[in-house]
């Protein structure tokens, strides 16, 4: 398996670069056609952006079953006190199960951990880990990982590359895991490596923080807010609403949107309203899939559903669109803390963690499950059945009129167009 690898630090600091969970990378190398409907914003250079008519090549598309190797680093400074097995238990098969759910079985994640550790040249102390890791210490801690791990891994089998290092080692920092893109990728085994999720999370670790960091893997942005001097609220844009924005929130489920760009939603699920309206159309809860009961008439599980109409939008600008679905306590949204319409922004021309999704607030003066949130004022922002709300400076109505016996939303979409 040997490989020319980067041999230097200072090769290695030119080649590695990254702001937080994401590179410097300015945009898609090749973009292959994906959505054609006329409200799929175009793809821009910004980070991760949430264009949605091409595809970047670069990324693997989560539309199959796709192979990820777990490889664990210990350090010459630590005896491990967990074993691989125990810290692969900690991430599968809750990652792969929350990827199944959310792509309706389109998508499976298969987890290859290695069955033991492997070791560091140097103390974890030499690598300084942290958040806003040093480029030239990020360097030097992948080029002996991949040294390393060259020795033990066939590289050209994966698609998804997981170095877990030893979570009790002093030099370990669990807020500094996050995926690390290559702006040259690593040559290794006949294959070319251009990601990798650097995993330094504690045992037990922070709830969904790994499908988090995979779903960067799959170019999906930031969706939280970092404050300049790092206190205040983190969640400002989305709330709970997205496991992009926080793996704590109450609604972690991926926005239809994403799940529109993943290939996870057909075209025939995705409406474009256009015209004065209003328009009237049934929206099936998000989670909704083959197997996942949704709450019926009276309160009823109901099954059934699951190929339906799942997103609406409302193109609102060269790069921004509004977006409609329906959330209810159900699938990976089970512990949501109100169900209903959840109206959000998007713009394509943000890149990741500047607000590429922005939820709308049907009720900006309360807040709601104080106790469970990330953001309280957002937790009860979905338009609840028999509410009608007009998204400010759109002038877009949306009321959510009835629910059908199966559980899907009835909802009336009025634009005020202006001249």
């Amino acid at each position: 398996m040997s490989v020319p690898l980067l041999r230097s630090t200072a090769a290695v600091c030119t080649t590695l670069s990254a702001l937080a969970a994401t590179s410097i990378i300015a945009g898609p190398s090749v973009a292959e056609p994906f959505a054609t409907a006329p409200c799929a914003l175009h793809r821009t250079g910004a980070h991760h952006s949430e264009g949605a008519d091409t595809w970047d090549s670069d990324y693997a598309r989560p539309t199959r079953a796709l192979d990820a190797v777990m490889v664990f680093l210990s350090f010459p400074d630590a005896v491990p006190r967990t074993t691989p097995a125990e810290l692969a238990a900690d991430h599968f098969p809750q990652t792969s199960r929350y990827f199944e759910q959310a792509s309706y079985g389109r998508f499976t994640l298969r987890a290859h951990p290695l069955s033991h550790w492997l070791r560091m040249p140097r103390p974890s102390t030499a690598y300084s880990v942290r958040r806003d890791w040093a480029a030239e210490d990020r360097a030097a801690y992948l080029r002996d990982a991949f040294e390393v791990a060259d020795k033990a891994v066939d590289f050209s089998r994966y698609q998804v590359v997981y170095l877990v290092a030893d979570p009790d080692a002093p030099g370990v920092d669990s807020d500094a895991t996050k995926v690390v893109n290559l702006d040259t990728p690593v040559h290794v085994d006949g294959t070319d490596v251009r990601r990798v999720v650097t995993v330094f999370e504690k045992h037990p670790p922070d709830r969904l923080v790994l499908a988090h960091e995979t779903g960067h893997v799959f170019d999906l942005p930031d969706l939280y807010h970092r404050p300049a001097d790092g206190k205040g609220d983190w969640d400002t844009y989305v709330g709970d609403w997205d496991l992009m924005g926080s793996q704590f929130g109450l609604s972690p489920d991926l926005f239809a949107w994403h799940k529109w760009r993943l290939g996870w939603l057909d075209p025939r699920q995705v409406m474009c309203v256009r015209g004065a309206g209003p328009t009237r159309i049934t929206l099936e809860p998000l989670a909704a899939g083959p197997g996942i009961p949704v709450q019926g008439a009276g309160g009823a599980p109901a099954f059934g559903l699951g190929d339906g109409l799942k997103l609406a939008v409302v193109r609102t600008g060269p790069d921004s669109a509004l977006a409609l679905e329906a959330r209810d306590a159900a699938g990976n949204d089970r512990g949501t803390c109100r169900e209903g319409i959840l109206v959000y922004r998007v713009h394509s021309g943000a890149a990741s963690g500047g607000g590429p999704v922005e939820v709308v607030d049907a009720h900006p003066h309360t807040e709601a499950c104080p106790d469970d949130s990330v953001y309280p004022p957002l937790a009860d922002a979905p338009v609840a059945l028999g509410e009608s709300f007009t998204v400010p400076g759109q002038g877009v109505k949306i009321e959510a009129e009835d629910r059908t016996a199966s559980g899907a939303w009835t909802v009336r979409i009025t634009q005020r167009i202006t001249g």
